[in-house]
């Protein structure tokens, strides 16, 4: 193979699918069918053509690929982005009510949770979302026997990922809400761990089956996934993920006087069941690496959302309408970074081997112009997505306020310091977006499967804190309704 010649955009023995890229982001080099997990690629001295040690062949090219037209972008993306803010709009709803039941009274590190396990569609169903989407890209969702294992391995590992997260969570919000008060109650603590339990189990695979309904109908209907697959996850996630949380932890509430044995059944019944899921996903060749390689990224995304909502813990108190507005924030921001990190990830999958960036994108820490001002490839995405940021608030904030739900009366001021504060969430988000998946991929780490939870955990606590900001703010101005802080 001559390092000289210069080749044209060819197929190398590529799937149908492969060929048939051209919606993604990532149409500006050919490559041959496969994935990933290669290491030490060889380089021709051009940097046009690339050739992993395995036999696949790479394309580069020295320029950001074309993407769809900006309109093209806005179409896909607008309708689940709506569909899914009136999903969190539901969600905040339901916290807006539960936060007076006893339960939530009594237990208050339930708070502590919410972002923990709300933020779980950003660490297993998003992430899933990109990792099948990926593969839909790339034609490996195309044959039937292919297909059903890679669904099957996907399923049980998010149970198994679910399992651990939801008992961490309980284990972190149990912790949090101990050291303040330096009381230990043994009932709350086995309320938080069983409910979390139950809550990330089902809410995990009742999503996961729908994540997997929408790629393939988006793929039939030759819709790119990256842009409808998160947003549709969050538009059913959060509402899912806290009714759960909501319901269950109120039954344990009740019976904890009567049926002090159903939490400990509970516990003990999923902890039991862990080594089947985790024997499962370890025996499909699709999802064994990630069961093995990806909880740093999960483990660590709790984490953060579970900072987040140790603030919500605190400002509740003082603030009460900041409750239906918090899924809302939270849910807009990784909704729209985990498209745009979805895009990216796809675009490197299909234009370099993992461990070597594009030339276009050696640059790890761009400047804030050629992430959102440049005329084509991510930028023009950034920018769409942004547009849709004031828009999309100003209609839940006015559904949320038609429904006369919250404390909080929606005046002018309240208006602007709001949309501002999403504004500032959502341009960090997608700045760290572009640096975070490039970044992966330089070091080989896949960013399907590790850059939305660090994400949208970080859009939690950003959301978290810049709302609870935008709150103090508004009370030190003298926007101070009644209704303002209940």
């Amino acid at each position: 193979m001559e390092d000289t010649v210069s080749f044209p955009l060819i197929d190398f023995g590529a799937s149908e699918g492969d060929a048939e890229y051209d919606q993604s982001g990532g149409a500006g080099a050919g490559r041959a069918g496969g994935e990933d997990g290669i290491s030490g690629p060889a380089v021709g001295a051009d940097g046009h053509l690339l050739q992993a040690h395995d036999g696949r062949v790479f394309v580069e090219s020295a320029e950001e690929p074309e993407t769809e037209s900006s309109l093209a972008i806005l179409m896909q993306v607008m309708l689940p982005f709506l569909v899914a803010g009136l999903g969190m709009v539901g969600a905040g709803l339901v916290l807006d009510i539960v936060q007076h039941w006893d339960v939530f009274l009594e237990v208050s590190e339930l708070f502590i949770m919410v972002p923990a396990l709300l933020g779980l569609k950003g660490n297993l169903e998003m992430t899933l979302a990109s990792r099948l989407s990926t593969h839909a890209n790339m034609g490996h969702l195309d044959k039937a026997d292919d297909c059903i294992s890679m669904i099957a391995g996907n399923l049980a590992l998010i149970q198994c990922q679910a399992i651990v997260v939801g008992f961490l969570a309980s284990v972190a919000a149990v912790i949090m809400g101990w050291i303040p008060g330096g009381e230990f109650n043994f009932l709350h603590a086995l309320l938080l761990c069983a409910g979390a339990l139950v809550t990330a189990s089902f809410a995990s695979f009742i999503l996961g089956l729908v994540m997997v309904a929408v790629i393939l109908v988006s793929r039939r209907c030759r819709i790119n996934p990256d842009n409808v697959a998160t947003p549709i996850a969050a538009s059913l996630g959060d509402l899912t993920t806290l009714g759960l949380l909501a319901w269950i932890a109120s039954l344990l509430f009740e019976a904890r006087s009567s049926e002090l044995w159903l939490a400990p059944l509970i516990i003990g019944a999923y902890l039991l069941s862990l080594p089947l899921w985790v024997w499962l996903a370890s025996r499909n060749e699709h999802t064994k690496e990630v069961l093995y390689s990806g909880w740093t990224p999960v483990i660590s995304a709790m984490m953060i959302s579970s900072m987040g909502g140790v603030i919500l813990d605190y400002t509740v108190s003082s603030y009460k309408g900041i409750a239906v507005y918090q899924p809302v924030i939270n849910g807009v921001g990784g909704n729209l970074v985990a498209v745009q990190a979805s895009r990216i990830s796809t675009a490197l999958h299909l234009a370099t081997p993992l461990g070597r960036l594009p030339r276009y994108a050696e640059r790890l820490c761009h400047n804030p112009w050629t992430v959102f001002c440049t005329s084509k490839g991510h930028a023009r995405t950034a920018r769409v997505l942004l547009l849709l940021v004031v828009p999309g608030h100003l209609v839940f904030a006015y559904t949320i306020s038609y429904l006369k739900a919250g404390h909080t009366s929606l005046t002018p001021i309240f208006v602007v310091v709001y949309l501002c504060a999403a504004l500032i969430q959502v341009i960090v988000l997608l700045y760290m977006s572009v640096v975070m998946v490039h970044w992966m991929w330089s070091v080989c780490i896949d960013p399907d499967n590790s850059a939305i939870p660090y994400l949208t955990a970080c859009g939690d606590l950003l959301g978290t804190g810049l709302l609870a900001i935008a709150f103090h703010i508004l009370y030190l101005v003298g926007d101070k309704d009644a209704d303002l802080g209940d």
